[in-house]
């Protein structure tokens, strides 16, 4: 069983890949063994097609808010709701998102999701800055084409296993100081000790998930990528590692609405 973190963007190229931080568990202790970079969507898929057996923690939202879509009065089932979203082109899932922004008063503009306060995450209806309704929409289908299990979500192949991460979560729970930027203008030295804190935290395994993490040779590639993209995804790899030492607790996650999922290693 592959564990993985990944760190996902909807329209990848050479300059800003799908980056997967791969890693296996041995005793209490987490082992990254490299990273894997897509410069496309039909890459990634395929990737995830082709081995037989992984845990993904994925950087994407799964679902939308239940109030977004009640409003919509689209399908309140999760099956339904992504095969309908699947009809959607991208402008239209915009239209759509920005009509409800339109529709509501200020404070109201998004719906939110019970688990983003808790997590710190942006309204999974976000469709710009950053444009996670995007994201779900070009990469929840990547993950039901390869048969993946959403649990609690979506019953697929028990060995291909799909959990929700964030990985600003397990950053921000280390320090609120800014640690990546893309444009390169902007990767200061200020954030590079921030990467450099966070990644310091995470080996030693002083981060509310307990789970210290052996990064091998590549400590210095990750505090050298300025765009996070690396530590994004450790960081996610962090939480898949954490959800597969409770694999018999339905890898740690709460009792949660199944239509607006879960964000793996959050506290309610």
């Amino acid at each position: 069983m592959i564990l993985a973190g990944v760190d996902f963007t909807s329209s990848p190229s050479k300059r800003k890949p799908v980056v997967v931080a791969t890693g296996e568990l041995r005793s209490e202790q987490l082992y990254l063994t490299g990273f894997k970079t897509f410069i496309s969507l039909t890459q990634f898929a395929e990737w995830l097609q082709a081995e037989p057996a992984w845990l993904a923690a994925c950087d994407l939202p799964f679902s939308l808010p239940r109030g977004f879509v009640e409003w919509h009065g689209w399908p309140c089932s999760y099956p339904e709701l992504i095969q309908h979203l699947q009809q959607l082109s991208r402008d239209q899932l915009r239209a759509a998102c920005k009509a409800y922004c339109d529709a509501h008063p200020p404070g109201q503009k998004f719906a939110h999701r019970q688990t983003d306060r808790p997590a710190g995450s942006s309204p999974s209806m976000k469709w710009i800055n950053p444009p996670v309704a995007i994201m779900l929409h070009a990469g929840v289908p990547l993950l039901l084409g390869a048969n993946a299990s959403l649990p609690g979500m979506m019953n697929g192949d028990p060995q291909r296993i799909a959990l929700e991460a964030y990985p600003g979560m397990v950053a921000r729970s280390i320090t609120n100081a800014s640690y990546k930027n893309d444009q390169k203008q902007k990767q200061n030295e200020a954030r590079l000790q921030a990467r450099r804190q966070i990644l310091l935290a995470v080996q030693r395994g002083e981060t509310r998930w307990g789970l210290p993490v052996d990064c091998n040779d590549f400590a210095d590639e990750i505090i050298q990528d300025g765009s996070g993209d690396c530590l994004d995804a450790l960081l996610c790899l962090l939480l898949a590692g954490w959800a597969w030492q409770r694999k018999e607790q339905n890898w740690g996650l709460p009792a949660f609405d199944t239509l607006e999922g879960w964000i793996v290693g959050c506290d309610l």
